[in-house]
């Protein structure tokens, strides 16, 4: 709720949005060896009782929803920057946040869990063949430099947490644990404002972009959600809707942190909107959850 309240306030107060803009990648970086640093490694390890599913999820999340969206945009005709914002955006590793929404609407934490973390340690390697190589989008950067990009982004965070778990005690990092959930909060509502930099500006030039992109970007979401809920409807309904979440609520995150200042400004422009959704839809959907859970 803080992000979406961080994210309309940046999108309403466009000074501080821009004074922000700049700080954007390290905050990300921080972010990430926060949360990371509050997911204890053993009970990663200790939630791999279905190897297989996890892996089923992994490469439908990191490879078949990229081709899946691939192919809407080449059978809509939907060229340009949307339609490549949209393919990128299923190129995205599970939202960092899936997992506790999961729990909170009684879905499956612990598989949510599992796929946000190896999901995220897998995107660097995943997503810049997929959208530079095989589907040919130019981001303004090279395919190597992009994965090297990804993995210093994904990789120094993992490896500072790790650190720091070797060098503090356990019973210390519990301790301080509350705390560091607040300065996870405080990086994200920062996160918030400056990704918004430009998007009102953008919103009044260009009116019908900005809330084509929007429509899209829930549409992309909630797309992703319920097919991916569909796919995996054998696997029973609680792992469905579980798989689903975290297939609609992709971190984007990422790319903000790692592409250049020279990719399309309407390909970051969607970016930034596809954050609407992505703070916005647990909350939508929640009823649909808690009803859907009920009826089964």
């Amino acid at each position: 709720m803080l992000l979406a309240v961080g994210i309309f306030a940046g999108l309403l107060t466009p000074p501080v949005a821009a004074a922000l803009h700049g700080v954007v990648t390290p905050v990300v970086a921080l972010l990430m060896t926060l949360v990371l640093l509050r997911v204890d490694p053993a009970q990663v390890v200790s939630y791999l009782r279905r190897p297989a599913l996890v892996a089923a999820l992994l490469g439908w999340l990191l490879l078949a929803c990229p081709l899946l969206a691939y192919g809407v945009v080449r059978l809509t005709g939907l060229d340009g920057p949307l339609g490549a914002g949209l393919v990128i955006m299923a190129t995205g590793c599970a939202a960092t946040s899936s997992p506790a929404f999961a729990r909170l609407v009684g879905l499956d934490g612990e598989v949510s869990l599992v796929v946000a973390v190896l999901s995220t340690l897998l995107v660097p390697f995943t997503a810049p063949p997929l959208a530079l190589g095989l589907l040919g989008i130019d981001l303004s950067i090279s395919l190597p430099a992009l994965m090297g990009r990804l993995v210093l982004l994904v990789g120094l965070p993992l490896l500072l947490s790790v650190v720091i778990r070797r060098i503090v005690r356990r019973e210390v990092l519990d301790h301080w644990g509350r705390a560091v959930d607040g300065a996870v909060v405080l990086l994200v509502v920062l996160y918030g404002f400056g990704i918004m930099d430009g998007v009102l500006a953008r919103l009044l030039a260009a009116p019908g972009f900005v809330l084509g992109g929007v429509a899209l970007a829930f549409a992309g979401a909630f797309g992703l959600n319920a097919v991916t809920a569909l796919a995996f409807a054998p696997a029973g309904k609680r792992v469905a809707l579980s798989a689903g979440l975290l297939s609609g609520n992709r971190n984007m995150a990422l790319y903000f942190a790692v592409l250049p200042a020279a990719t399309d400004s309407r390909l970051l422009l969607f970016f930034a909107l596809c954050q609407f959704p992505l703070f916005l839809s647990p909350f939508l959907l929640r009823p649909v959850y808690r009803r859907m859970r009920v009826e089964s």
